[in-house]
């Protein structure tokens, strides 16, 4: 995240009620100057009394700022959900549900059920990478003791791609890391024509009959830079992956391992953004999808 700062005082300050934001999500979708097709007037509708729906001065029109979001259909007070996607937005690591719970004043299930719609809105959406890319895979979560499970030691593999000239990557959870695996979304996400920079694993050795400029660094050997050809753009995301889920949420499940993915994939990806990643959450939440 850049040096924008968005602090619990503000926080407090713009939203201090249910109807504060209710009526950010309002002005956010529909705008101030909303117009209203049955009447043609702009800027009349005002909060419908005890409901989340906005209504028209000439009482033939009522909109919903909910509806279509993850806030549709549910219980939960838009207050604890704004302020859930307040705490998922400061620091690195995310906020476990626990803390969550904890702090919001809520049930354990409450807040990971608000955890997880607000992590649907950090799912990867971008146009392939071009130019130079990195391409590597890890391993996350399994037991200390080694028992026998997906991927090395009981992990789950977790494929990824950095490019260079953005700052951006691409992860997935995957079942295994063999080439007709990997290859498929390395032609998804990576323009034809690419430099893909890899270490020696066999699954990338087609990279250059696919059509892409193939350089490979030997981490076997001890070697890690040569010249331009490395790979620490995308381990220096894996490490920050790896800090979160081991730090924060301490055991993430296979079954649920992409959110979390996801999560940080964004979380990355906005790193620099001049807007705080609150208000870039907010803007997904009315993104049509």
């Amino acid at each position: 995240m850049g040096d924008m700062k968005y602090t619990r005082r503000q926080f407090k300050a713009d939203f201090p009620d249910e109807s504060a934001c209710l009526q950010y999500l309002f002005d956010l979708r529909f705008g101030p100057d909303f117009k209203c097709e049955k009447c043609g007037r702009s800027g009349k509708f005002k909060r419908t009394k005890n409901r989340r729906t906005f209504t028209c001065g000439c009482g033939k029109r009522q909109v919903s700022p909910t509806a279509g979001t993850i806030f549709n259909k549910s219980e939960i007070p838009l207050e604890d959900y704004f302020l859930t996607i307040f705490l998922m937005s400061q620091g690195k690591n995310g906020m476990a549900a626990t803390e969550i719970a904890r702090i919001v004043g809520c049930e354990y299930k409450t807040a990971l059920s608000m955890s997880r719609r607000i992590r649907s809105l950090m799912r990867f959406g971008s146009s392939p990478f071009s130019g130079t890319v990195e391409v590597d895979e890890t391993y996350i979560g399994g037991r200390r003791h080694g028992k026998r499970g997906r991927g090395a030691a009981g992990k789950t593999a977790v494929f990824g791609i950095s490019n260079r000239d953005t700052g951006k990557v691409f992860a997935k959870a995957v079942p295994n890391v063999r080439a007709k695996t990997v290859m498929p979304l390395i032609r998804e996400n990576v323009k034809i024509g690419s430099t893909v920079m890899t270490d020696e694993m066999a699954s990338y050795k087609r990279s250059k009959e696919h059509g892409y400029n193939h350089h490979t660094v030997r981490h076997s050997a001890g070697e890690y830079v040569r010249g331009n050809v490395y790979t620490n753009s995308i381990e220096g995301f894996w490490g920050q992956l790896k800090r979160s889920v081991d730090g924060t949420y301490h055991a993430v499940s296979p079954a649920h391992l992409q959110e979390y993915v996801d999560e940080h994939v964004f979380r990355w990806n906005h790193r620099n953004s001049p807007v705080h990643l609150f208000h870039l959450l907010l803007s997904e939440v009315v993104r049509p999808s």
